[in-house]
């Protein structure tokens, strides 16, 4: 029932180019400069229209939730030694509270908000996440005057512990073994002590996920590169990114590749079984009902220990602090350029690195920092 919510948002996206413009509380004037028909008609051939996204922030924001998405594109240099094809990042880590996340965050307030289903003062919000949702939740429930209760996997960051609560959510830690599924049962359980008080959002069926993805990251993409954009690839979460971006994609180009990148430990788009990992946001040890499987393309999975080598590489090389999925993505696009030479690959950069610095990431950094001793100086 939820794919299929799912699928019938989709196609009431298809009906005008006018419902793409107001997705993150920015007026179509802002949003857009022209408007134009995304019937299916109209979607054959449709690469060649121009879609004119306004990718500029408004000089003075009334609040944060005015400074979402419209992230940069990168071109990698260095660590692309060797590939074929030229690999392109899309710097979500550049968001206000430095990950994609922010994005759904918005829009599942937001979009509980226009239907009546939510009001600042009277509904506490609650959510299971890894993480980067939370933060993103508390950011946006801050803004607009909600209480927000965080179910959270204890083998979660430290850094994402404190920004939760310095953002004003109340956290509650659930046991790591159990991973997203002890957080998705103990987030339901206090909604339902909590009566008709509580709400959650739950990312990994919300239709808001996916709608905010084909109304902003897709057509962002698509005017950043001018429609030149041979295959897009990200890693699964919730599986809104990869699902939201590639139907909008695909919408403007039916021969676009979409590549999903999960962890190697727990490989379940692959039909294995899941396992403990460390790449935190991915693989959440099932098949999210916002991730439509059959958009995907290519699955390609990646270990820990290579994602965290490659966003080390990242922060050394190219100088992009990111994290560890980050790392899992730019592995997994280096593997398919191999055979897609002189082809444009998009991959999301989910995340900044700095969330990352008490974990296994950057642990040996982070002793080498804590014993070091000041060098004398004479005055």
């Amino acid at each position: 029932p939820n794919m299929l919510r799912v699928v019938i948002l989709l196609a009431a996206c298809e009906l005008s180019w006018a419902f793409l413009s107001t997705p993150l509380g920015i007026s179509q004037s802002q949003r857009l400069g022209t408007s134009a028909s995304l019937s299916r008609a109209g979607r054959v051939g449709a690469s060649s229209l121009s879609m004119q996204y306004n990718l500029d922030h408004p000089k003075i924001a009334n609040d944060i939730t005015e400074l979402i998405g419209r992230t940069p594109l990168l071109q990698l240099n260095k660590v692309t030694a060797g590939c074929g094809a030229e690999i392109i990042c899309k710097l979500e880590s550049m968001e206000p509270c430095n990950s994609v996340k922010d994005r759904i965050g918005f829009s599942m307030i937001n979009e509980a908000e226009k239907r009546g289903d939510i009001k600042p003062g009277e509904t506490v919000l609650v959510e299971p996440t890894s993480g980067n949702t939370g933060i993103a939740l508390a950011m946006v429930a801050a803004a607009k005057g909600y209480d927000l209760i965080l179910t959270m996997p204890e083998s979660m960051s430290l850094e994402r512990r404190v920004m939760l609560k310095a953002l004003g959510a109340k956290l509650v830690l659930t046991p790591a073994p159990l991973a997203m599924k002890g957080a998705i049962k103990k987030a339901e359980d206090i909604v339902a002590s909590m009566g008709g008080k509580a709400y959650m959002l739950q990312q990994f069926n919300n239709p808001d996920n996916v709608k905010v993805h084909f109304e902003t990251t897709g057509p962002e993409i698509w005017e950043q590169t001018d429609g030149k954009i041979d295959a897009f690839l990200g890693g699964v979460g919730t599986g809104g990114t990869i699902t939201g971006t590639s139907n909008f994609l695909k919408s403007k180009n039916k021969n676009l590749l979409t590549i999903a990148v999960e962890p190697e430990e727990s490989p379940v788009l692959s039909g294995g079984a899941p396992g403990p990992h460390k790449i935190q946001g991915i693989g959440a040890g099932f098949v999210p009902n916002n991730c439509d499987q059959s958009i995907i393309d290519q699955v390609v999975k990646v270990s820990s220990a290579d994602a965290m080598a490659m966003a080390r590489r990242m922060a050394k090389e190219e100088g992009i602090l990111c994290g560890i999925s980050s790392g899992a993505a730019v592995v997994a696009a280096l593997e398919v350029g191999k055979t897609m030479k002189g082809k444009r690959i998009v991959a999301v950069i989910p995340s900044f690195g700095e969330r990352y610095l008490s974990t296994a990431l950057f642990s040996e950094l982070l002793e080498d920092s804590k014993s070091q001793v000041a060098e004398d100086v004479k005055l």
